[in-house]
């Protein structure tokens, strides 16, 4: 790739330091709070607390237990939690015995449960007890030897499978330790399955240590050393909650408040009780709460840093918010292949509205022809996105094809299409597989969305494009209103019309009351297309 070159002679207004990354392993960050902190609230879960001391206690207990059960270096064990503080013991537990972390959805069908247990080879699963029947019904699940059992209630409802805390008391202290190199494998972080066969992600310990480093030095002035409280309710088996919420509270001696999922109320009611600090989000949170009448009632002020990813934060969005909480949204941009995070909008210096910010210290990133994928292109202009950095993953797991078109010459190729302003901000216009071409035009969903969520009557919008016998692919756009609001087909086409060029302009239009997401709050674009692909009574123009 000698064509392309590092982007920090261009821009040079946001340059970010150069860090050391200390020979660290995941476990290694918590043993250090633990020492330096031991009597800060490490975890908080419906007004149950527990301090560092008491945390890295049970870490190494469960870690013991583990061992006495068979765990080798290296071995796997599948983690398929909602968030709790036995995710956060088992996570670290797993990888102070030398095991590698398996991030399991919860709410993965059987078929997908199955993929990810044969595709890692993991033996042991620490699994939610409602679960535990849909794991038994996968018949090749004979391949985990162990299942270890977490419940909510105080007396566990089966019996033939030990509780997490009865097998903690399997553990002994102090455990054997295993001296692991930051550069073997932590955690698989497969992707979503959204776009074909999962994949798991390799992050090794540095990439991990690498990633809080990076987010602790741009935040640092803003983020003080064992004065945070974290909300955390972004899933901690999703890569942004992993890092942004877990890890940054252990590395910072933070407190993270555990919720097990997004209910409004519940969240409304957390911020008004615990007064967080920090709030990593996902932008249909943020919609939430911007559209609850009375969210400025719930001290969410005492929020210091929401900042927004996994998702693209609809500039409209992020201004209604501010404008209704005082609090702002710092739009961020990661991939599970980076650990996640490489861009976000700085407190240190401007902020973008649309843009995803500017690296993370040492962040390499250049925006590359969309064709031979190695030339870089202007400023300004569109092409993929290409990142280099400490946090940049070792490859996929068990798949070597996959990984080489991933990781060229250092670089990993994002799939996302990008431009680069001349200050050095990143603004992500689509996912390249979501480009629609109609007419032989090229139009980003993006653009349109943004356009959308700027009508005073839409709610949620998304954009697509399908099969049209004509133009190729035809624009479509499916909306969710406001509650109360009414507008027609006709009045949303009108309004296209008179704010994009004729060809970006949705030719169908849908009223939807909600949209297929992720559990992390992402909009199920793939599935939204198949969806449309079998369509025929669509509204047209």
């Amino acid at each position: 790739m000698s064509e392309v070159n590092t982007w920090k002679s261009h821009y040079p207004k946001t340059i970010q330091p150069e860090i050391q990354i200390p020979e660290y392993t995941i476990p290694q960050l918590l043993e250090h709070t633990a020492e330096k902190y031991p009597d800060n609230i490490a975890l908080s879960f419906f007004g149950h607390k527990s301090t560092y001391k008491e945390l890295q206690n049970l870490v190494h207990r469960f870690a013991s237990a583990l061992q006495k059960e068979g765990l080798k270096e290296g071995d796997r064990v599948a983690v398929m939690l909602p968030n709790c503080p036995q995710y956060t013991i088992a996570y670290y537990g797993i990888l102070a015995a030398g095991g590698i972390v398996t991030q399991v959805n919860p709410m993965l069908v059987e078929r997908e449960l199955l993929h990810i247990i044969e595709d890692s080879g993991a033996e042991m699963m620490i699994v939610y007890e409602p679960l535990v029947d849909q794991v038994n019904k996968v018949e090749q699940l004979f391949l985990l030897k162990t299942v270890i059992s977490v419940s909510f209630d105080q007396q566990p409802k089966l019996q033939n499978v030990p509780s997490f805390y009865q097998f903690l008391q399997k553990g002994d202290l102090p455990f054997q330790r295993v001296p692991v190199s930051p550069d073997e494998t932590a955690v698989l972080q497969y992707t979503g399955g959204t776009t074909g066969r999962s994949k798991g992600a390799m992050l090794t310990h540095r990439n991990l240590v690498a990633n809080v480093l990076q987010s602790y030095e741009f935040f640092k002035l803003t983020i003080e050393i064992g004065k945070e409280k974290y909300l955390t309710v972004i899933p901690l088996f999703h890569v942004f909650g992993m890092t942004s919420c877990m890890n940054m509270a252990v590395y910072t001696a933070s407190e993270s408040i555990l919720l097990p999922r997004f209910d409004l109320e519940e969240v409304l009611e957390t911020i008004k009780i615990e007064q967080p600090t920090v709030f990593p989000g996902v932008p249909t949170m943020y919609v939430a709460i911007t559209n609850h009448p009375l969210a400025e009632n719930y001290s969410i002020d005492s929020i210091k840093v929401c900042n927004s990813g996994s998702a693209p934060m609809p500039v409209e969005l992020l201004q209604e918010f501010e404008r209704k909480t005082g609090s702002a949204i710092l739009e961020g941009y990661g991939l599970s292949e980076a650990s996640p995070t490489t861009h976000c909008n700085p407190l240190f210096a401007d902020r973008k509205p649309g843009s995803v910010g500017i690296g993370l210290p040492s962040t390499d990133y250049l925006v590359v022809d969309l064709g031979s994928g190695t030339k870089e292109v202007e400023t300004g202009e569109l092409g993929e996105l290409i990142i280099k950095g400490p946090q940049v993953m070792k490859g996929y797991w068990n798949m070597p094809e996959e990984t080489e078109h991933a990781l060229r010459d250092g670089w990993l190729y994002t799939g996302d299409i990008a431009k680069i302003d001349e200050d050095g901000y990143v603004f992500i216009m689509d996912r390249k597989k979501d480009l629609i071409i109609a007419s032989g035009y090229n139009v980003y969903p993006r653009e349109v969305e943004e356009v959308l969520y700027e009508h005073p009557a839409v709610r949620e919008a998304v954009v697509i494009g399908v099969p049209d016998p004509y133009r190729g692919e035809e624009v479509k756009a499916i909306l969710v209103l406001k509650e109360g609001r009414g507008v027609t087909e006709e009045e949303i086409f009108h309004y296209c019309k008179q704010n994009l060029s004729a060809y970006k302009v949705p030719h169908l239009i849908e009223f939807r009351s909600e949209l297929p997401k992720t559990n992390v709050g992402k909009i199920l674009r793939r599935a939204l297309r198949d969806e449309a692909r079998i369509q025929s009574n669509q509204y047209r123009r």
